[in-house]
């Protein structure tokens, strides 16, 4: 597929809004989207309370199509969330939601009329990795990327759809396999692995994103919502929330006839 397409001189505008914790631009119907939250970019209130506003900024503008997300820090994309403040950054999510719960605005991006694309040149993990999960499609750095799901080294399993969107990608053998090591995955497992679409090059994955985010935003936006939902892209999971599931648990998430039984965060 040919996706050396580049934006329409007339569609290159600055977007007019600013963030405390992202960096934007918009070319093309295409939203660029610049996590930049130090130290270490963790999913806290800050980088939630603007990822609501974000979202909703950028579903009420029928220019925007596409949004592309990539950190600012060269060590980290998101690692996890801050833990220390869970109370404040469920309350900033619910501000979208209704309901204190980043699980839920997880899945709300993947129930969005845009289509997200996640570029990954770092450490994601935790909460991140179920982040980058609940974009469409995910593209990564073969030499820097890696990708994890930490918690049940700390005997719970992931609670913001990780489970779910893991064993709808990868099947149930190696979803377990990722849950039960709490082990750390290169770009080029986790593709073999279905966790992301493509490990590229470093030096060639920006261009390579950058260009099928401008092809992807020039076609109908009809178009988009019907193969979106052709595509059964989004697991469900619930509403309820949880801090802490056992790992006893973790078999039953990945069945696919118990999955709804999860709890997010």
């Amino acid at each position: 597929m040919n996706t050396s397409l580049s934006p329409p001189p007339d569609a290159r505008k600055a977007a007019a809004r600013t963030f405390e914790t992202l960096r934007i631009r918009t070319e093309g119907g295409v939203l660029f989207v610049e996590i930049s939250a130090p130290p270490m970019n963790l999913l806290g209130p800050s980088l939630v309370r603007d990822l609501v506003s974000l979202i909703q900024w950028a579903e009420a503008d029928d220019a925007v199509r596409v949004l592309v997300f990539k950190s600012a820090d060269p060590d980290y994309f998101i690692p996890h969330v801050d833990v220390n403040r869970i109370k404040e950054y469920r309350d900033e999510a619910a501000k979208l939601t209704g309901e204190a719960s980043i699980a839920l605005l997880f899945r709300h991006l993947s129930a969005s009329r845009l289509v997200t694309i996640a570029q990954i040149e770092s450490r994601v993990r935790g909460a991140g990795s179920e982040f980058v999960l609940a974009c469409d499609m995910r593209f990564a750095a073969r030499e820097s990327a890696i990708f994890g799901q930490p918690e049940p080294g700390l005997g719970v399993i992931p609670g913001g759809g990780g489970v779910q969107h893991l064993a709808r990608l990868m099947g149930r053998a190696r979803a377990l396999e990722v849950l039960l090591t709490a082990g750390d995955y290169s770009a080029e497992l986790a593709e073999r692995y279905g966790w992301i679409n493509r490990a590229l090059p470093a030096n060639v994955l920006g261009d390579f994103v950058r260009s099928l985010a401008y092809r992807i935003a020039r076609f109908p936006p009809s178009r988009s919502r019907r193969s979106r939902t052709a595509s059964t892209r989004s697991p469900s999971p619930p509403s309820r929330i949880s801090v802490a599931i056992p790992i006893s648990s973790a078999r039953a998430c990945a069945s696919p006839r118990l999955r709804s039984g999860c709890k997010p965060r």
